[in-house]
């Protein structure tokens, strides 16, 4: 195997579950984040108030799947999570184990907050005290863990806020949903705020998949008691598109050039397609009838999406054969740790048979080199 530094752009961390005590107001106590035993069919389960949000298996069977396939998906308890999914120093043992120099962590049970109804000041203290804990995760091993801030963006200009509360903190990104449900876009104004703080602050915003807000084209708000769909899962990158459709097509990189926003985990493939559609509906459509934003000169959308965008994946063998239409200086991996379908532990060998056409120099950037020049690393 060739020997290049890894930077794992998307893993995550379980938030254990003691995490919410003594970190929330009073106001919040009885509603704050809890692990709730249910019995055998469900077992332990994260819930907000009375909503049931998720069960540890997404964090107690990395590797699994390589191993015993058919026994994921059982029910856990919180004892039977990997540890180095909640304790830094595990963590580190097991980027060891699999290669991986430094890990952008992202949360797990606080992808699905987003995807609950709840009222916006919980999830704010949700967010703000999720986001101390990262901070202090991070600490541990500050060359080797960088944290991912969660950030509500029910009012943007609060968001901000809480985005210059996470950089200095030592954060180096945010995670704000991949889609704003049936009441907002991305294209609203007042995201203005947002933008100008990501730009300023120099912290990328990852649009994650699994993090809708509640809407009517969410199967994730009740994902529980339902389940879901194998439609819905072949489509995740339904809802990023449309967000970055309208922030591309509002002009957003036009006005703030040096920001980044990432599609992460929504894989590659249906990316060369998406950015044709984007250039033809602008110089095609019907534009001025219909009152569309008009860049300065001949730009195009295309050119703001290799300029703005960059897009994390894990095992896309088609998304590399067409990584010279997505644009190689977009692409980063990640192992998705430590999840069910994570990589580990065998991320290298997975990672060089994925990339085994390109050549060292195109490896170097999807394996590292492009997250630490995104996430301003050493």
């Amino acid at each position: 195997m060739a020997d290049y530094r890894i930077i794992s752009s998307d893993n995550h961390v379980f938030e254990p579950g003691d995490l919410w005590t003594n970190r929330v107001s009073a106001k919040y106590k009885d509603l704050a984040p809890r692990v709730v035993n249910l019995g055998d069919e469900y077992g332990d389960m994260w819930v907000v108030g009375e909503q049931h949000i998720l069960n540890p298996a997404a964090g107690a069977e990395t590797g699994e799947r390589f191993e015993t396939p058919e026994a994921t998906g059982r029910a856990h308890k919180m004892e039977d999570l990997r540890p180095g999914g909640y304790i830094p120093e595990e963590h580190v043992k097991d980027m060891d184990i699999d290669g991986v120099d430094i890990s952008i962590v992202y949360p797990t049970f606080g992808l699905l907050v987003y995807c609950k109804p709840m009222a916006s000041d919980l999830l704010d203290e949700i967010f703000r005290a999720y986001n101390d804990w990262i901070a202090e995760f991070c600490q541990a091993y500050p060359t080797r863990l960088k944290g991912i801030a969660n950030i509500n963006v029910d009012d943007p200009k609060l968001g901000a806020k809480e985005l210059e509360r996470a950089a200095n903190m030592g954060l180096i990104g945010a995670l704000i949903p991949v889609h704003l449900g049936d009441k907002r876009r991305y294209s609203d104004e007042d995201f203005d705020y947002l933008w100008a703080a990501g730009q300023d602050l120099q912290m990328p915003l990852g649009l994650h998949s699994a993090t809708n807000r509640p809407g009517p084209l969410s199967e994730w708000s009740t994902v529980q008691e339902t389940g879901l769909s194998a439609a819905f899962f072949t489509q995740l990158d339904f809802w990023v598109r449309m967000s970055i459709s309208d922030i591309i097509f509002s002009g957003v990189f036009e006005r703030y050039p040096n920001l980044w926003v990432g599609a992460v985990e929504h894989e590659l493939g249906w990316i060369p397609h998406f950015v044709e559609r984007m250039d033809y509906t602008y110089t095609q459509r019907p534009f001025g009838a219909l009152g569309w934003h008009r860049f300065k000169g001949a730009s195009l959308p295309s050119d703001f999406f290799r300029d703005n965008i960059f897009v994390g994946f894990q095992e896309d063998a088609l998304g590399i054969e067409l990584r010279n239409k997505i644009g190689v200086d977009n692409l980063m991996w990640g192992s998705d740790y430590p999840h069910i379908e994570s990589t580990f532990p065998r991320s290298r060998q997975i990672l060089e048979e994925i990339l085994a056409d390109c050549t060292l120099e195109e490896k170097e950037k999807i394996a590292g080199k492009n997250a630490a020049r995104i996430y301003r690393l050493d």
